[in-house]
């Protein structure tokens, strides 16, 4: 498990769902959403995807680093 800290936020989780696929968790559990590995020509991207309060997926962005797709969280 891949964990990231922040001072303003506290800890997040990266829990492997599947490969190339991770759920992004606070400290209680709470799902935040998604990053997901996207093949790219130019190698690999990294989507990142909120969960809204009605269940659905938001796109945020797609980034070169895992990193800066889970600063999308904060």
């Amino acid at each position: 498990m891949f964990h990231t800290e922040s001072s303003r936020s506290g800890t997040l989780a990266l829990v492997p769902v599947r490969e190339g696929l991770w759920r992004v968790t606070r400290p209680n559990g709470a799902v935040l959403g998604h990053i997901e590995r996207r093949l790219d020509p130019r190698g690999d991207r990294f989507a990142a995807r909120r969960l809204t309060a009605a269940g659905r997926m938001l796109d945020i962005g797609l980034f070169w680093q895992r990193d800066d797709a889970a600063e999308c969280f904060r």
